[in-house]
């Protein structure tokens, strides 16, 4: 998106969103916001990518990724690290 054009927030519904390495995470069904600031702070995805979140979501309708995660959005949304996080978290939960 060009940052001198605004956009509405609910562009965002509807696009894929991808790691930074090209693998398909999920589609954006809904935003959270935080309404004292103004700011978006998550992206509600469903159409998860199995691989990915593996039995992890199964008995959820989807998943709740920080905004901090997005490195850009255009015809659809990169997001950073996500593999390597969930890794990294599945390890200090096995680890507890």
């Amino acid at each position: 998106m060009d940052d001198d054009i605004p956009q509405e927030i609910t562009s965002l519904v509807g696009r894929e969103v991808y790691s930074n390495n090209g693998v398909f995470v999920g589609q954006v069904e809904d935003l959270r916001l935080d309404l004292d600031s103004e700011r978006v702070t998550g992206l509600a995805l469903t159409s998860l990518n199995d691989d990915l979140f593996h039995g992890r979501a199964a008995s959820a309708r989807g998943v709740i990724i920080p905004y901090r995660w997005v490195r850009s959005v255009g015809d659809v949304i990169l997001v950073s690290d996500v593999i390597e996080r969930m890794k990294t978290e599945e390890s200090e939960e096995a680890a507890v």
